[in-house]
């Protein structure tokens, strides 16, 4: 599975922001989504995952309330919608998926997309 986050940008805080990530590949076979972040100088940071069929989400409680996981298979692009977004989100945003159930653990993922850059202007 080949997967390309985009979406990223510069918007103030209190905006929101769509991310897409669209995967390309081996997309027969069922796959977990999930999404991450990474800050300069801090360790990736799970945000949300999302399980082949969609009916099982689980988002982090630091984002929870704000972020919205979803997937449309259609399309073989999962979405993370963030709202109400502060200064604190500025980071790559990554994607990633694994063959199976979803994950919070990124070293469970076999395949990431590049990252797309948030920052979020105070």
């Amino acid at each position: 599975v080949q997967l390309q986050a985009s979406g990223g940008g510069l918007v103030q805080a209190g905006g929101s922001l769509r991310l897409s990530c669209e995967a390309t590949g081996r997309t027969s076979s069922n796959y977990g989504l999930g999404w991450f972040r990474q800050a300069p100088g801090k360790e990736r940071e799970f945000l949300a995952t999302i399980s082949w069929i969609g009916s099982y989400t689980y988002v982090t409680d630091s984002v929870k309330g704000r972020f919205i996981i979803s997937r449309d298979n259609a399309k073989n692009t999962a979405y993370l919608q963030m709202n109400n977004l502060k200064p604190e989100d500025t980071a790559v945003y990554y994607c990633a998926a694994r063959y199976g159930t979803s994950s919070d653990n990124p070293a469970r993922y076999e395949y990431w997309g590049q990252g797309t850059q948030v920052t979020v202007s105070s």
